[in-house]
């Protein structure tokens, strides 16, 4: 079936194939590294606040993951490893935690790290002052203590299971340089392969290489982010030679790139979730019934086809694929326009009652996509929808801070750590959670996995929240959406780009064939 014929009917049901692993589809020309030369990456998103412990947006830490180190990360399997750690260990009641730092790691302003910068770091990151995306990590740390240079100690007042694997994630464990709060946001300062220079907001972002970085210089000289949302204006500049590499190759053209064999293609599965968000301060949104209503009225394999050409796969939980703590027991609803109808009707909203305006931002074109795809099945089940397009920043400010907003869209990045994902968007008290969801059920559960040492009860318990959340329709879950990356021939390095997580990129180990 053409996309086109799709369009013009909504009843077709097609599927989705699953794939994973990220390999090159063609060799790179070079293999041998080659140091020097600037990379040009097209980057799909534009980047917002750059301070690190503050950002809540995986396309600014996308960037700067080059910038920035952990205390710890993650292998391939998502074990948790040292990294400017050079080892950690844990009491056996899990309530004391032993850093031993790396020895001569060096900042971009030429300090050496020591573990006066990693108590600052946390601290910051703890303070609500700060306005720190994953302040909760620390909620349970008593006390950080600093008895050498190169030693840090955490002692928790309760265990919290899941803390290491909390600091290799996403900006709770970066380390940045004692008293360079004022500046991150701007100018950020870090232990990372590349340096910041500049940037040019809604523009690009240009990083140069650090040459004193404690893993080994990378090969790169530089690497220009240009931000281009745009997707076939970012194809475009990959196939003219403006561009080195980009990443979301468009879903429509993927089998024409792949076809072609000019460019080197790498895709791995998956990148992100996708969700439809429903705002629970908004008083039709609080009865439960209208929010299974909504999800009744989504056919999310045909949306899959429509929006993403098929580029990814269903799914009813927003759990790493592969982690033990997926619900594999949950299913997608089926579409049933009259059960939604007859739902709404029971919760007091009739035929045509409903007015509802769905904000979707242009910084992900298939949002817009799907928005423009539910309107006729909202039509159908009676309900008035209206898409308000919004730019990244709008959405960020009107979403995100303020939650003006009655339904939305929304992507995130793998979220593989389980408290991050669950504690963080639906504990009514986490960082992410700004649907305004508030059910008491669920903080319990997030609670109890916190201090749920064996990791088989403790994915347990996390199935437990996917149920409720489920069961509540706290959220409408569609898919996992598919990772790709376009690149000249010349680009070397290609298979130590994609981090474990499916969404952060590092050039570290990238060079070019000049």
């Amino acid at each position: 079936m053409k996309r086109r014929d799709f369009l013009s009917n909504t009843t077709a049901l097609l599927g989705a194939t699953l794939f994973s692993g990220a390999a090159p589809m063609i060799a790179s020309a070079q293999t041998t590294p080659v140091t020097g030369g600037t990379l040009i990456w097209g980057h799909s998103e534009t980047t917002q606040n750059l301070d690190m412990h503050q950002t809540g947006t995986a396309s600014t830490g996308r960037v700067l993951q080059n910038v920035h180190n952990s205390i710890v990360t993650v292998d391939k399997d998502f074990n948790v490893i040292p990294m400017l750690a050079e080892s950690f260990d844990q009491s056996d009641d899990g309530l004391v935690y032993t850093f031993k730092l790396r020895a001569g790691v060096k900042f971009h302003n030429g300090a050496e790290m020591t573990s006066e910068d990693v108590k600052y770091s946390f601290e910051r990151c703890a303070n609500p002052d700060t306005g720190a995306v994953n302040f909760e990590v620390f909620n349970a740390v008593d006390s950080i203590e600093t008895p050498d240079p190169l030693t840090v100690v955490v002692k928790l007042n309760t265990v919290n299971a899941p803390f290491l694997s909390r600091l290799a994630e996403n900006g709770a464990g970066v380390i940045m340089p004692m008293g360079s709060g004022d500046v991150q946001g701007e100018t950020p300062i870090g232990a990372g392969p590349f340096r910041f220079v500049r940037r040019e907001f809604g523009n690009e972002v240009e990083l140069e290489r650090f040459d004193d970085y404690w893993d080994g210089p990378a090969y790169l000289d530089k690497v220009v982010a240009r931000e281009i949302p745009e997707p076939t204006v970012r194809l475009t500049g990959l196939r003219t030679g403006e561009l080195h590499m980009i990443n979301d190759i468009p879903a429509d053209r993927m089998a024409e790139i792949e076809g072609a064999g000019e460019l080197q293609v790498v895709k791995w599965f998956p990148l992100n979730w996708d969700f439809v968000n429903l705002n629970h301060t908004f008083e039709p949104f609080q009865d439960a019934r209208v929010r299974k209503a909504f999800d009744l009225i989504i056919d999310k394999e045909v949306l899959l086809e429509g929006a993403l050409w098929g580029q990814g796969a269903t799914t009813a939980s927003p759990s790493y694929p592969t982690s033990a703590s997926y619900n594999s027991d949950l299913s997608q609803r089926a579409q049933d326009i009259a059960g939604a109808r007859a739902l709404l009707d029971e919760a007091g909203y009739p035929q045509g009652s409903l007015d509802i305006v769905f904000k979707a931002t242009t910084n992900y074109p298939y949002h817009i996509e799907s928005a423009q795809i539910l309107v006729e099945w909202f039509r159908m089940a009676g309900v008035n929808l209206s898409i308000e397009q919004l730019t990244w920043a709008d959405w960020l400010s009107q979403c995100w801070v303020d939650k003006d907003y009655q339904m939305t869209m929304m992507n995130f990045f793998t979220l593989w750590e389980p408290d991050f994902l669950y504690y963080s968007l639906f504990n009514s008290t986490g960082a992410f959670n700004y649907r305004g969801i508030n059910d008491p059920e669920i903080d319990k559960l997030t609670e109890e996995a916190r201090i749920t040492v064996d990791p088989a009860a403790r994915a347990d318990v996390y199935k437990a929240v996917q149920q409720r959340v489920f069961d509540e329709t706290h959220d409408i879950f569609l898919w996992f959406r598919n990772g790709t990356i376009g690149a000249q021939p010349d680009v070397g390095g290609l298979d130590t780009v994609v981090h474990p997580n499916g969404s952060n990129l590092n050039f570290h180990k990238v060079w070019l064939n000049a």
